[in-house]
């Protein structure tokens, strides 16, 4: 039984170290050959002098140099940190100086692309080239090639145990600049456990990482699959009919997505095969519309659909079975295994049946809050009140529970449904909107690709219904057409006061969700320097 992150690969690779574990274009690598790997990123981490704890980033796309890294520093006691390989410059040197990286693993091209941000982040040390030779270091850091970290030598690596930092996984930032989930190996190995139980990960799966390895529910791929020994296949996609290809030829049994991806995905024609072969999909990062959900469905009849629910904060929280996918498509089900989800009112008792409220989660997957900010940490993460959960009043040290931000609701027969993000929530005419909700009964219309809502300003409602939407993948969209449509489907409260049509797809965030801040801002820019 595994208790810590590397033990996951390693215990598989010590059970059959030929079979496959990951695969990147036309070659893979076996069990065997990526726990030397990663044994040797470990040793040469810690021949460079790193310390129990520090932090090693990687700004890479997905490759096998990107899993060594990961696992190498988990082995060798240090934390990982994964640097969205989208992100710009200043973004990445904001996450390097924030958790005070020693050693930033790259490529040559990205190198010279984020250099002139490096010479800022002073506790920077060594710079690793993937590829070929290093070339000109950063001033003030040394730069080595692969080959010279991955060098056979001897070194004693770190003591580690289960409740130590492993890993900082930056937010998308939705307010303010990104923060750093603190994760323990304990986090990410129960983690592992509860979701390839629930999922039914087995040693012949092919799962593919569409999702990017800095997002928690990406990096959630390759430790279900080396829990049970299944293959990973590492996907760099510039475009959704990629990931079709991908599942086509890699024979997938197992894939998960964000709705921007699946909305794309559910307007192609998937092949045959694909069908046949794929045991299940998974939705996370927000509720999949049920449109779109109805279009996947009946091009993959036998396949199963989770929709899942989580947060950086504590990995994962929920699933809806596949067998409860017909009777509550909109849920997000019920804790995951090792979990137990509260919804509470704001003076921390449990609401009732359909009565709105916070959803908070306690459990062995509650992060160790965020890197270097006791503030942000302590408006998300607090004890549970006497009586509520498994807080009982003779408990000294208080269990820390992650308060979501998040609002939702339980039926009677204890399922939960999402209604909105807290910061997102939109309140117009004395009404608080969910912008999912209004999304949801567009995407019904069948008229758009994609959509996205927010609200803005309004001096008599608060604030005004805002629609961004895109035309579907084939033909035009017509927005009196489809703001008759809202008119039919929604209360008036609900109803868009502008739709603003627009060729897509729309901005994602790092995370691969759409990205209503920016369009948000865009919109309100354009407004106020009186652009139509």
């Amino acid at each position: 039984m595994a208790h810590l992150l590397d033990q996951l690969l390693l215990d598989s690779a010590n059970a059959a170290a030929a079979a496959p574990a990951l695969t990147l274009a036309d070659r893979t690598q076996s069990y065997g050959d990526l726990a030397t790997a990663v044994e040797r990123v470990a040793k040469g981490l810690v021949h460079l002098g790193v310390q129990r704890g520090e932090r090693v980033a990687f700004y890479l796309e997905k490759r096998f140099e990107t899993v060594a890294v990961a696992f190498g520093a988990a082995r060798a006691g240090m934390a990982f940190v994964p640097v969205n390989p989208l992100l710009k410059p200043e973004q990445v040197g904001h996450i390097l100086r924030d958790c005070n990286v020693r050693v930033l693993v790259t490529s040559q091209d990205r190198l010279d692309y984020v250099a002139p941000t490096l010479a800022e982040c002073a506790d920077l040390r060594h710079v690793v080239v993937t590829g070929g030779a290093a070339g000109t270091p950063p001033p003030g850091k040394r730069t080595l090639t692969w080959a010279d970290l991955t060098a056979e030598r001897e070194a004693h690596t770190h003591r580690v145990i289960d409740t130590d930092l492993v890993a900082i996984l930056y937010t998308s930032g939705s307010t303010g600049k990104p923060k750093g989930v603190m994760l323990s190996h304990r986090n990410m190995v129960a983690g592992a456990k509860s979701v390839a139980s629930y999922l039914d990960n087995r040693a012949s799966d092919t799962i593919l990482s569409a999702l990017p390895l800095s997002f928690d529910a990406g990096f959630s791929q390759l430790t279900t699959a080396f829990q049970v020994g299944a293959r990973v296949v590492l996907l760099n996609y510039l475009v959704p009919r990629d990931v079709l290809v991908a599942l086509e030829k890699e024979d997938v049994t197992g894939l998960t997505a964000v709705p921007p991806l699946w909305i794309q995905l559910a307007q192609l024609r998937w092949p045959q095969s694909v069908a046949s072969r794929l045991r299940y999909i998974a939705n996370t990062g927000g509720r999949m519309p049920r449109e779109t959900l109805s279009q996947l469905r009946a091009q993959l009849p036998n396949t199963k659909a989770f929709l899942m629910y989580g947060l950086t904060e504590a990995f994962r929280s929920t699933y809806l079975p596949p067998t409860e996918v017909d009777r509550r498509p909109d849920s997000i089900g019920k804790a995951i295994p090792n979990a137990e989800i509260l919804v509470l009112r704001p003076d921390g008792t449990e609401c009732g049946v359909d009565e709105p409220g916070e959803l908070v989660h306690r459990g062995a997957l509650v992060g160790m809050g965020y890197w270097n900010d006791p503030e942000k940490t302590a408006e998300r993460y607090k004890p549970l009140p006497v009586g509520v959960g498994g807080r009982e009043a003779g408990m000294v040290l208080p269990e820390m529970a992650v308060f979501s931000g998040d609002t939702v609701k339980k039926d009677a027969e204890g399922y939960l449904y999402f209604i909105g993000r807290r910061d997102e929530m939109i309140k117009t005419s004395g009404y608080r909107v969910s912008p999912t909700e209004i999304e949801e009964a567009i995407y019904a219309t069948k008229l758009v690709g994609e959509v996205a809502a927010f609200g803005t300003a309004h001096s008599t409602l608060g604030q005004a219904v805002v629609v961004i939407a895109t035309p579907p993948a084939e033909g035009t969209l017509d927005a009196d057409r489809l703001l008759a449509e809202c008119r039919k489907q929604l209360p008036a409260y609900m109803v868009p006061s502008d739709i603003e049509v627009r060729d897509g797809p729309l901005p994602r965030n790092p995370n691969g969700k759409i990205d209503r801040k920016i369009l948000s801002a865009a919109y309100e820019e354009r407004i106020a320097g009186g652009a139509p």
